[in-house]
C-alpha cells in the first residue's frame, strides 16, 4: 500500500509540474480574424463572410462520409441566396482519406459531385499542427456549447451571421436531414 501510495505521488508531481508537449496555440478572438488560403492559393481572413451564416466542413475524397458532398451542395444550392454559405475544409487526419493536392481534391469535388461551394487547401484539424480555425472550433475558450476534438471527416460546424458557433453536427449528421435544415434556415432568419 506504502509503494501504491507513492507511486500516485510521484505521478502526481510529475504530470503537474511538467510541461505538456504539445504547444500553446493562440486562439483568435474572433472567427473573422482567421486567415485561410483558397484552393487557387489565395490568403484571405473570414472576414470576407461577415453576415452570412456559415457551414464548416471538414471533409475527405476518399471516407465512407464522402457522398455527403451531394448533401452539402444540395444544402448549398438551396440556401445560397438567402446569405448561406459551405466552406469546405479537406483534411487528411484520418486513415489519410486525403491524401491528394489540393488540385486534385478541388477536380475531384468538382467532377464526382459538382462542388460549387468554397473549398479551401488542405489543413490539419487535429494535434500539433491543428489549423488555427480548428482551434478556435474546438476550444472550450471560444466554443463553450460546442468543444471537443473532431472525431472524424466531415464534422460540421454552423457559425451565425454575427461570427457565433450556434451548432455542431456529427459526421454521420447528413446534410439534408431536417436536423440540419432546420438550423440553417433558423440561422438564416436570425
Amino acid at each position: 500500500m506504502k509503494y501504491v501510495i507513492m507511486f500516485i505521488t510521484i505521478l502526481a508531481i510529475t504530470s503537474c509540474c511538467t510541461k505538456s508537449k504539445v504547444p500553446e496555440m493562440k486562439i483568435s478572438e474572433s472567427i473573422y480574424d482567421i486567415g485561410v488560403t483558397t484552393m487557387a492559393g489565395e490568403e484571405i481572413t473570414l472576414e470576407k463572410y461577415k453576415g452570412k451564416t456559415i457551414l464548416i466542413v471538414n471533409t475527405a475524397s476518399k471516407c465512407g462520409y464522402t457522398k455527403q458532398f451531394d448533401g452539402l451542395q444540395e444544402l448549398y444550392e438551396a440556401y445560397k441566396d438567402k446569405g448561406f454559405v459551405i466552406l469546405g475544409f479537406p483534411s487528411n487526419n484520418f486513415l489519410h482519406q486525403d491524401p491528394g493536392s489540393n488540385k486534385e481534391i478541388l477536380q475531384f469535388c468538382k467532377l464526382n459531385y459538382g462542388v460549387t461551394f468554397p473549398m479551401f487547401e488542405k489543413i490539419s484539424v487535429k494535434g500539433e499542427g491543428m489549423h488555427p480555425l480548428y482551434v478556435y472550433l474546438t476550444s472550450e475558450v471560444s466554443d463553450p456549447d460546442f468543444a471537443g476534438k473532431i472525431t472524424w471527416n466531415f464534422n460540421k460546424f454552423l457559425i451565425s451571421k454575427d461570427g457565433q458557433i450556434i451548432d455542431r453536427f456529427k459526421s454521420g449528421d447528413r446534410p439534408m436531414d431536417s436536423k440540419i435544415t432546420n438550423a440553417v434556415v433558423k440561422a438564416i432568419g436570425q
